[in-house]
């Protein structure tokens, strides 16, 4: 059986000036013809245009219902790959012996097994700039100029945040005075 996947896409309302169209009548069949040829090129079977209701608000607590013409698209999905159980996959990777004869089993014969993936590489430990939870060996983010700022007094101490800003400053006191 086969699997189809759908697309739907709005149905132009302007036509589209082309060399030799004349008339509204010809340049709306241009935009339809645009659309149709640029969805075929793409694998896109058209099935039908449709004409369906659309509820849209309208202003503070009203709805309106608006029709919309669609044009609607279809392609075949690929098929999926068929996926071997576990004893099939062992059968065909246990060793054989010579004195067997060979096997009638297709999934023996000739099986598609990933090879093993690599473990990925160890992402470097990062940490705020200044952070004096940060494991060891954490590559500080955003770097050198964090120091920079932490010595900068461009912060006026009226702002509603003059605490926090203190408590920073204590942090990174704190911070340079332990040789971190």
């Amino acid at each position: 059986m086969q699997a189809f996947e759908y697309k739907v896409v709005p149905a132009p309302h302007k036509g589209t000036k082309a060399k030799g169209v004349k008339g509204p009548e010809g340049r709306f069949a241009n935009s339809i013809e645009i659309i149709l040829n640029e969805m075929a090129a793409e694998g896109w079977e058209y099935q039908r245009a449709e004409l369906l209701p659309s509820d849209e608000r309208t202003g503070l607590t009203g709805t309106t219902t608006n029709w919309r013409n669609v044009l609607i698209f279809r392609r075949i999905l690929p098929p999926e790959e068929p996926h071997l159980t576990e004893e099939q996959v062992e059968e065909a990777l246990a060793p054989a012996s010579f004195d067997e004869e060979p096997t009638s089993n297709p999934a023996a014969v000739a099986v598609n097994v990933p090879a093993p993936q690599q473990a990925p590489e160890p992402v470097p430990l990062t940490a705020t700039a200044g952070d004096p939870e940060a494991p060891a060996g954490a590559q500080p983010i955003p770097g050198p100029g964090a120091a920079k700022m932490v010595s900068d007094d461009g912060v006026e101490e009226l702002s509603p945040v003059s605490g926090i800003t203190a408590a920073l400053k204590t942090r990174a006191k704190q911070k340079s005075e332990s040789g971190e």
